[in-house]
């Protein structure tokens, strides 16, 4: 600890940014034990138009003038976790633990699949239910944690999505450390994710748009400083063994104007390209995205631009981890050169007596897509990307939390989202529907 204050000021960092032990207020393995159970139950509907036909299940394996155009999920999903304290000592151990179930309410072969919110069989039938679990082992040292097993991860370049039924899970090695108060450093190496509906480990990484051979490891590194309330800036660094090497930049600002009214500044931004066997093809890609924000009192407004440099599209592993602005509800607006820009409106109606009740409607165009230089022999170019391509994305949501007595955390959602765009870009025109209802339970042991 002497030499590691002395070292300190000729990294220009003070010693009383030190952040105060975490392990030495450790109470133990059972007295710091949290758990959690959550209710779900997620209805997604998508009506494609204009000749759209829903590709999920077994419309698949049909010709397409045979599939339809519905797809329509119904289901509950009941998530239990557990997290144990740390052991007292220099080195704490403790468990992370999860199980997870998802039922079917209401599906069918022709319409699931594409939602991902239930499990498919061999023949492509949703399942009337699916199962996992898994457990990580944690060592703590002072402010720094080592977890091995399955895992959840939240960072831009590998991030456990929970936007449907159940989360997505990692199995690898993950290292925060917190020694530094305003410094996150962080460092991971991963060799499986299980996707939201699935039920088994072992099916390597998801990929959202390549269809090109697997990777098989993920490794990542990364600093996020937070310097104020004001002020936070992360820089990461990621590889997907023979696939790509992807490098993020992000930062945000903040400023409060008076009581009533703010500004906030957000940027984000990806450069990728191939490494190793290029698995996926020839990669050069850099996408960014920059969205301001005022807010007076209930209201909030936004606009944000984003663009796509590249003949290749924004990809990434896992289904959560794209931080750039315009990736919304059906599209995540990342074609091969492509333009956009977004303009939306929040609506606190706490200030008009109902608290808890929050009001969105966004509105995004993209324009300039050009695809017609894709790698002919990589991941993307059965997309058929075309040029000057466009689209467009409407999303209206409404969340209601109840604040206070038995229900108190109880959630309810509720979305209406159209899509538009012509045949050179790769999202089908379609109308969506989603209805969300959650109850949370917490408590420790």
């Amino acid at each position: 600890m002497t030499r590691l204050f002395i070292a300190l000021p000729l990294l220009g960092l003070s010693p009383l940014a030190l952040a105060e032990s975490a392990q030495s207020q450790a109470n133990g393995f059972i007295e710091d034990s949290t758990w959690g159970l959550l209710n779900r139950m997620l209805f997604d509907q998508r009506d494609y138009r204009h000749g759209g036909r829903n590709s999920g299940a077994r419309n698949a394996y049909k010709p397409r003038s045979e599939r339809n155009g519905m797809a329509e999920e119904w289901g509950y999903g009941l998530m239990g976790t557990f997290s144990s304290g740390f052991t007292q000592g220099l080195v704490g151990v403790g468990v992370d633990a999860h199980a997870y179930l998802g039922g079917k309410l209401d599906s069918g072969g022709g319409r699931a699949g594409k939602a991902r919110l239930l499990s498919l069989d061999n023949q492509g039938h949703p399942k009337d239910d699916y199962s996992r679990g898994g457990a990580a082992v944690k060592l703590r040292v002072s402010n720094t944690v080592l977890s091995y097993g399955e895992q959840r991860v939240k960072t831009p370049v590998f991030s456990s999505s929970d936007s449907r039924l159940l989360p997505e899970t990692f199995t690898g090695w993950f290292l925060t450390s917190s020694e530094i108060d305003t410094l996150k450093l962080v460092a991971g190496h991963f060799t499986e994710n299980a996707d939201r509906n699935a039920s088994s480990h072992d099916q390597g990484f998801v990929v959202n748009y390549s269809n090109g051979r697997q990777g098989t490891a993920f490794d990542l590194a990364g600093a996020v400083w937070n310097p104020s309330a004001n002020v936070s800036s992360s820089l990461y660094t990621s590889r997907y063994a023979d696939t790509w090497n992807q490098h993020y930049l992000g930062s945000t600002l903040s400023h409060a104007i008076d009581a009533q009214r703010s500004l906030s500044l957000d940027l984000n931004l990806y450069r990728t390209t191939d490494t190793g066997k290029a698995l996926s093809g020839r990669i050069d890609n850099t996408t960014w995205s920059l969205v301001g924000r005022y807010a007076q009192g209930p209201h909030a407004f936004s606009l944000g631009w984003q663009q796509v440099d590249g003949n290749t599209p924004f990809d990434y592993v896992s289904r959560g981890a794209i931080y750039i602005a315009n990736a919304v509800q059906m599209s995540d607006f990342n074609a091969p050169n492509e333009k956009s820009w977004q303009a939306r409106y929040d609506l606190n109606m706490g200030a008009y007596g109902i608290p808890g009740l929050n009001l969105t409607a966004l509105y995004v165009r993209g324009f300039a897509i050009d695809g017609s230089h894709v790698d002919p022999k990589g991941g993307y170019a059965y997309l058929g990307y075309g040029k000057d391509g466009k689209h467009w994305e409407r999303d209206l949501e409404a969340r209601y939390v109840v604040q206070a007595g038995k229900a108190k955390g109880l959630a309810f959602s509720l979305r209406h989202n159209v899509h538009r765009g012509d045949t050179a870009q790769a999202e089908l025109d379609g109308d969506q529907i989603r209805l969300a209802v959650e109850y949370p339970l917490t408590g420790g042991l």
